[in-house]
């Protein structure tokens, strides 16, 4: 028998399962009530929307040119709407300037290809996006933490010559991040682009969240703040994610990326290596329904989830013990919680789902170091407020018996 083991790439090695990709199996479970999945509800998935741009694109006469071959930088006419969507976010590009990928996961897979070379560093918030460690992974970096207004740039230089390696890029989630739900404010975005100059490397701005603002003021992207100081996209040195999968549906894998036309132009050829193009049918549906339906059904999710959030925020000011701390976000789909000094997130969830059918994400998978073993991460996208004003009392239960336990 062959052992796998000895012709597996040594990248391989630092392939890991998503714990929230095996959370997610819980989700099949009746009697748990799950915050694991960061994933949208599917009762508000515009399906009768789309259920009418396929009726069309069948009735049309279109029906070969979707199923057929497509080019790589993506379907024209969703690369026009996006280039109009930029545009209202202060993101002046071309149609050169966006390239469509599978999910915005895809993004940060090639992203990772094209600028990591194994040793190289790239610097992550401390916690960050799961799903970016494991795009990341593949291409053997080293990690540095990237510490929002409180490091020089010498201090990053310093750690990275002292591992032999070279900073390759900054990545961020900017709005209502995955895990934290928060939101990197005005200031902090401008000190990225300072420490970005300052290194010489490109910022990777996950925007994955852009559209799910409940309160405040919108805060405009890095990469319009990158346009308007430096004259023009491709002067820029900002690499922006997005995606139609938490506003329009996940299914169709849909995302896309703006930067300069250099990005773009080595990212179609990664694609035409990889998967020659994205779905055509998909792209060509996703570009008819959010022609026709994308403000209304940012609306209605919007809607729905401010009330889940405040639900949820409410459940925790009522039913937590002293001592757990939680972020309060603007937007998106997550509360970050800090639990007391020296609970494990992941025993608490052990013995969560055994005794009390609720099911969270342990902080630590989302730390590049693997430290955070006392968060955990909560999301309020799929539960209603009967179920999270439940879920959240069952877990403050539990949370307070350990505490009583270990005094």
């Amino acid at each position: 028998m062959l052992n796998w083991d000895h012709v597996f790439a040594t990248r391989s090695s630092r392939m890991r399962a998503s714990e929230i990709r095996e959370l997610l199996k819980l989700l099949d479970k009746p009697d748990i009530i799950s915050f694991a999945g960061g994933i949208p509800d599917p009762a508000l998935f515009p399906e009768r929307e789309f259920a009418e741009a396929y009726a069309d694109l069948f009735a049309g006469g279109k029906a070969g040119g979707a199923l057929q071959y497509s080019v790589s930088e993506g379907y024209l006419p969703l690369r026009s709407w996006l280039k109009d969507e930029m545009g209202r976010l202060g993101i002046a590009c071309e149609l050169d300037n966006i390239f469509i990928t599978s999910g915005s996961q895809q993004a940060l897979d090639y992203l990772g290809k094209l600028l990591l070379s194994p040793g190289d560093t790239a610097l992550v918030t401390w916690p960050t996006y799961l799903g970016a460690l494991q795009a990341f992974n593949a291409y053997e970096p080293l990690y540095d933490q990237l510490s929002i207004g409180n490091r020089t740039p010498e201090s990053y230089r310093a750690v990275a010559d002292g591992q032999g390696s070279a900073v390759k890029f900054a990545y961020l989630s900017t709005d209502f991040a995955n895990p934290t739900g928060q939101t990197v404010s005005l200031e902090e975005r401008r000190r990225i682009l300072a420490l970005a100059d300052a290194l010489d490397i490109p910022v990777l701005e996950d925007a994955a969240y852009q559209h799910l603002r409940y309160d405040g003021e919108a805060i405009p992207p890095i990469l319009a703040l990158d346009i308007a100081r430096s004259g023009g996209i491709d002067s820029c040195r900002t690499i922006y994610c997005g995606s139609f999968s938490k506003t329009l549906a996940p299914g169709l894998r849909v995302g896309y990326v703006v930067a300069a036309k250099p990005v773009i132009q080595k990212l179609v050829l990664m694609k035409q290596a990889a998967d020659l193009h994205s779905s055509t049918i998909n792209q060509m549906v996703v570009a008819e329904v959010a022609a026709k339906h994308f403000a209304a059904q940012i609306g209605k999710i919007r809607s729905a989830y401010a009330a889940r959030r405040d639900a949820m925020l409410a459940a925790l000011q009522n039913h937590m013990p002293e001592g757990t701390e939680w972020t309060r976000p603007e937007g998106g789909m997550f509360i970050w919680v800090t639990l007391p000094r020296g609970m494990d997130g992941a025993h608490l969830l052990a013995r969560s789902v055994e005794t009390e059918k609720v099911a969270f994400v342990p902080g630590q998978a989302f730390f590049a170091d693997r430290s955070g073993a006392n968060t955990i991460r909560l999301s309020y996208s799929c539960a209603n407020e009967a179920m999270i004003e439940e879920g959240i009392r069952r877990l403050g239960r539990l949370v307070g018996q350990a505490l009583a336990q270990a005094a």
